[in-house]
């Protein structure tokens, strides 16, 4: 009967039916959890990089201001895929220098003057790599690139390309082929107002293959370029996807690279010839090929360019040329149509100079106009063309007493903040080319501030070319046609392809001057 009883209490209090389920449970817990051990490793492995990104993030960041953590993997590529002033703005308010990352790029931006001119004048800290993708675009050894004596031998072997005696060849091309795209205008005029942004690609690039390479390139190649050159553009944006594979605007950009290549190479091997049998130099290409041939004793730098090297630099100018030239000559015309009496103003110091505007302008002539030099000045600096100009650090940059920006960063001087300085340009926001024909005035005793052509080693070889490009463009414009604005709510807005572009294109109507010869 004992027995019964403690069989009975055992049977209570540990029933035979659940015991056996208990053991049955953990065996198939661990089963279950024994094949999902890949899965669950793999999500160790994952959350360990990116907490890791997050550390080495916030490790190269310090104190600088800026995000205090990164968007996992991309970081800021979806703000920057479609920037905005607003955006830098907001990001140059940060501070001097700011953080941020993109893609694991770490990324210091400069806002200040002082820190904006140490990067460009650093060169054994930083060299230029304008974007990401550049080296990928314009070749790796393409000379914009170089750093230290091989850079400023290239250089100084260029340097003959732009003195006043070449510039002045190249303005008379030029003028011509101004002219002829003016003229197309005024023929394809239509009642309506047109976005004028592709006709202003479209003369710079012609402009800019016929005093780089003349006669020496066909027409049907400039076509192509003209037209295919805007896959290079949308390129070479700030932050473009990192991979190059097909259907990137990187893959796109170098296939365009290698066409435009075959053209300038040849183009090249031409100008050889005809220097070689006598012809007088027709341009840019002509003259350089002609001072190899010269072999001046006297001459510095890097005298022996291959055809190869030479459709290189001509790429690189093209780079250089085609996008600041397009949007600072959209805003000379958007400007000048809003503000009738700076036009007026350009128009009788023109008038007086060059009575007859079916004659092509001299240099000597142009340097008499100096109300036309400061309009021009003045837009550029109203609008930059160009906001930042990226460089990477070749190793730890100490750039402040605070911070040392480490090596492999990318680290961005702004131009914007600087040309915007109200200390410097008081009523920044306005256009008041006055400022710039006072010898006296902040802007003049302030020149260090006027970075719109960079600063240092790599400043802009090609600064005067470009400011009587436009300057001749924009007179010969006004002296021969009349063109009005129709504004919209983004006319005063931006853009950025690279450069900056009025937001709606810049809608214009053209008609020809009336008291035009």
């Amino acid at each position: 009967m004992a027995a019964n009883v403690v069989s009975d209490h055992v049977s209570a209090t540990i029933p035979a039916s659940t015991s056996v389920p208990s053991f049955v449970s953990t065996t198939a817990a661990y089963e279950a959890l024994s094949s999902h051990k890949g899965l669950i490793s793999a999500a160790v492995i994952v959350c360990s990089i990116l907490a890791l990104e997050q550390a080495v993030y916030r490790s190269k960041k310090g104190s600088l201001p800026g995000s205090p953590w990164t968007i996992p993997i991309i970081g800021k590529f979806m703000d920057s895929r479609n920037p905005t002033m607003e955006g830098y703005i907001n990001q140059w308010l940060k501070g001097p220098l700011s953080a941020l990352s993109v893609f694991h790029i770490f990324i210091v931006m400069a806002s200040s003057n002082e820190y904006t001119r140490k990067i460009f004048n650093s060169p054994t800290y930083a060299e230029p790599c304008l974007v990401a993708s550049a080296k990928e675009i314009l070749e790796p050894d393409n000379w914009v690139f170089l750093t230290g004596k091989v850079h400023a031998d290239y250089r100084r072997g260029l340097n003959s390309l732009f003195t006043r005696k070449a510039i002045s060849i190249y303005l008379a091309i030029q003028d011509k082929v101004t002219r002829e795209h003016f003229a197309r205008w005024l023929a394809e005029s239509k009642a309506e107002h047109e976005d004028i942004m592709n006709k202003i690609r479209d003369l710079n690039m012609e402009t800019s293959l016929r005093v780089f390479c003349g006669s020496r390139i066909p027409q049907p190649a400039v076509m192509e370029i003209t037209e295919q050159y805007w896959l290079i553009t949308l390129a070479l944006q700030l932050v473009n996807f990192p991979l190059a594979i097909p259907g990137t605007n990187v893959w796109n950009a170098k296939q365009c690279r290698k066409r435009a290549m075959k053209h300038l190479e040849e183009a090249a091997r031409l100008s050889k010839v005809a220097m070689a049998a006598g012809e007088a130099p027709e341009c840019l290409v002509d003259e350089w090929v002609s001072l190899m041939r010269a072999e001046d004793e006297n001459s510095k730098g890097k005298t022996d360019f291959s055809d190869h090297e030479i459709a290189q630099v001509v790429l690189s100018f093209l780079f250089a040329s085609q996008d600041a030239m397009s949007s600072g000559t959209i805003y000379l015309f958007q400007h000048l149509a809003d503000q009738p009496e700076i036009m007026a103003k350009v128009l009788a110091e023109h008038d007086k100079i060059r009575p007859d505007p079916s004659v092509p302008l001299t240099l000597e002539q142009i340097d008499q106009m100096p109300y036309l030099m400061a309009v021009v000045k003045e837009s550029l600096r109203l609008k930059p063309p160009v906001t930042m100009v990226p460089y990477k650090t070749t190793r730890a940059f100490p750039i402040s007493e605070n911070y040392t920006v480490p090596a492999n960063a990318m680290v961005i001087p702004s131009i914007y903040p600087s040309v915007h300085d109200p200390e410097v340009y008081p009523e920044p926001g306005k256009l008041i080319p006055e400022r710039w024909l006072d010898p006296e005035s902040p802007a003049n005793k302030n020149p260090k501030n006027y970075l719109i052509f960079g600063s240092g080693p790599h400043k802009c070889i090609g600064q005067e070319y470009a400011m009587l490009h436009m300057a001749n463009t924009i007179v010969t414009a006004a002296a021969t046609m009349e063109w009005d604005h129709k504004r919209t709510p983004d006319s005063d807005n931006v853009q950025i392809i690279a450069t900056l572009f009025p937001k709606d294109g810049c809608l214009l109507r053209f008609r020809p001057r009336a008291t035009a010869a």
